[in-house]
């Protein structure tokens, strides 16, 4: 692997250094079992995940009473006023502290309510319902903030220091990506210079798309320490009081959705952070953010739940009540095939967020890709089933809830749950990205054995090595991917009509094993630069996994509830049916697509060569750079930074 020194000013980094900085941060051990990386390899591990896990009976008790409580207050909270205003009110937050919802996730012991992840995500899934700006806004603070990770890797002082707080009066907000560095942290401008004395950091920079950072009192800032005698250097995590001197919100962003989200550009000019506010070693911040967000992205697939919810909801009110050609719109084929697809799909969300939390409070298996499984796919499917409510609405989908009360109707804000939805497919992770953090770890079995044999820089000696490694390893495991429990009828039965399914998934985790192998083979070395194959390598194994959480689910169902055994029963069924189609679908786009000339025609696009196609067109843009500068030093703006509640 290549060294990379963080001294290297960010335009100087190539792409191998990128990667290898990328590549350092990642958990490369495994210490306990994965269920979603064994499907990857090909492997059903149902024993990893039935019987379905539920809560204890303590933390069930726990998480009801607060979410009656947080019910009852919820029913209180003017959403649209949200909306006009682009603004959570200050009384709103007043009585969401005195609930203790900023401290859901805190343990007790520092003042917080020690929700288990279960019934964290119901809680945000309840937020989210009334107003996913709330809903974002708690998750940030909880999810990504500074309680989780000085909770996962803050010494016993900064506990005592900071969670209490954060449990019942401070906003804390997430601070990595910068005005030109996104996913890429290899380029990180943000420094945090050691002092003389060695009793404090300046921090300098500027970062962008702050969330909750224009009324945070509390942050967790991602800078590179400059390597020097006695600072081993990288990027490293600090904990930094939101009103530090030196620091300037300069602006507060708005977007297309989640009008009352307190994003901004957050800029830093020698502010003095104490050393003992550093989280972790000097270099361990990108692992630290990685591990974080590990269960930290659960909280996005539990609002997209709430946002299925919402829409199985209005979608049935309507489609019975709107009548056309003498039939209500919910009984003509077409609009039923929508119906259908948002209950079911709304089904597997609930079931894959439920499974994977339940995962998290057990702590028996690792979910860093069940975690991000669930993000990728319910933000990609949360946003179908939304415009799919929108479409069976018809124009009134179209039409803001605003403007539908105006005039006499019920105003029914399904055009803004579109809005508010879309960027779920690019907080912590766009989908792009999301693909290729999963594909990275799905393909590790086979970077772990051959990597020097695809490796250029390896020599003959550790590539003789590597390739007597992945000699056995796969002579022993390529013959377990052709027959399996799948093929055999009886095999899964104790789940009734739904077992069916269940030999489909562990047929085609031995089929999507084999076809990784094959890809391997074919582009070796290459294989990283294949980003159309890995993103439906990883799109196969979400389908399967979310198949089976369904079915888990809808079997457990049926036990506790025998009065919605049928109803459960026939959820999974359609949902597994309709996943079957797209795994299909996915299968043979892994050989049969449009890549190659994709990025033939893309890089020509970029060259210039068509931009007479650009012609007989006015932009509306407003002038000014793609990308603003953010060269450090003082500000020239106005601070935009207000204390809430």
């Amino acid at each position: 692997m290549t060294a990379v020194n963080p001294d290297v000013g960010p335009e100087r980094v190539d792409e191998r250094q990128a990667r290898a900085v990328a590549e350092a941060a990642r958990e490369k051990e495994w210490r306990r079992p994965s269920f979603g990386k064994e499907l990857y390899l090909g492997r059903l591990r149902l024993d990893l995940v039935h019987p379905y896990p539920r809560p204890d009976v303590a933390a069930e008790r726990t998480g009801e009473e607060f979410l009656a409580r947080l019910r009852k207050y919820c029913e209180t909270i003017d959403a649209q006023r949200i909306e006009r205003e682009e603004c959570i009110p200050d009384e709103v937050m007043r009585g969401l502290k005195e609930l203790g919802a900023l401290g859901m996730k805190i343990p007790q012991a520092y003042g917080g309510l020690g929700l288990s992840q279960v019934y964290y995500n119901r809680a945000l899934t309840l937020v989210g319902s009334v107003s996913p700006a709330i809903g974002a806004l708690l998750s940030a603070h909880q999810s990504i903030g500074v309680p989780q990770p000085i909770k996962m890797f803050g010494t016993e002082e900064q506990k005592q220091r900071f969670l209490p707080r954060c449990a019942t009066s401070d906003i804390s907000a997430f601070l990595l990506t910068e005005p030109d560095v996104g996913s890429d942290p290899a380029r990180l401008r943000a420094t945090a210079t050691p002092t003389e004395d060695g009793e404090a950091y300046l921090l300098d920079g500027v970062k962008l798309w702050t969330t909750n950072g224009v009324v945070a009192d509390l942050l967790v800032v991602m800078a590179r320490v400059p390597k020097s005698e006695g600072h081993r250097g990288g990027i490293t995590a600090f904990v930094v009081e939101g009103d530090s001197e030196g620091i300037t919100v300069e602006n507060r962003n708005r977007f297309m959705g989640l009008k009352g989200l307190e994003n901004g550009v957050t800029r830093f000019h020698q502010v003095r952070v104490p050393a003992a506010h550093r989280i972790g070693e000097e270099g361990q911040g990108l692992k630290i953010a990685l591990t974080t967000l590990n269960t930290g992205r659960l909280s996005l697939p539990a609002m997209c739940v709430s946002a299925g919810k919402w829409c199985t909801k209005i979608a049935r009110e309507w489609a019975r009540e709107r009548v056309q050609w003498g039939r209500p719109v919910g009984e003509h084929e077409e609009v039923a095939k929508k119906i259908s697809f948002i209950a079911a799909t709304t089904y597997a969300m609930e079931s894959m967020v439920d499974l994977a939390s339940q995962l998290a409070d057990d702590e028996r298996n690792d979910i860093r890709l069940e975690a991000a499984i669930a993000k990728l796919w319910a933000s990609e499917m949360a946003y179908k089933v939304a415009d799919e409510l929108v479409q069976v609405r018809g124009g009134r989908g179209f039409e803001t809830a605003d403007s539908l009360a105006a005039r006499g109707e019920r105003g029914i804000p399904a055009e803004q749950m579109l809005r508010d939805l879309r960027i779920n497919r690019i907080f912590e992770g766009s989908t792009e990205i999301m693909h290729l953090f999963i594909a990275r770890e799905a393909v590790d079995a086979h970077l772990s054995v051959a990597g020097d044999i695809i490796d250029p820089d390896a020599d003959n000696a550790a590539k003789a090595k590597a390739f007597a490694r992945a000699s056995g390893f796969y002579a022993t495991w390529f013959p377990t991917l052709i027959v399996g429990q799948g093929h055999n009828p009886s095999s899964f039965t104790e789940f009734g009509p739904l077992a069916g399914h269940l030999r489909f998934v562990e047929r085609s985790a031995r089929k999507l094993a084999r076809s990784t192998f094959y890809g391997m083979s074919r582009w070796q070395g290459g294989m990283q630069t294949k980003e159309g194959f890995l993103s439906r390598v990883v799109d196969i194994g979400a389908e399967l996994f979310a198949m089976s959480a369904v079915v888990l689910r809808a079997h457990s169902d049926g036990q506790e509830r025998p009065e919605r055994r049928q109803g459960a029963h026939e959820l999974a069924d359609t949902f597994c049916h309709q996943s079957r189609l797209r795994i299909d679908r996915l299968f043979n786009d892994l050989w049969f697509n449009t890549d190659t000339i994709d990025g033939k025609l893309a890089r020509r696009v970029l060259n210039d060569q068509y931009t007479w196609m650009e012609e007989g067109i006015i932009d509306p843009s407003v002038p000014g750079p793609l990308i603003a500068p953010a060269t450090p030093g003082p500000t020239v703006k106005e601070d935009v930074h207000r204390k809430m509640g």
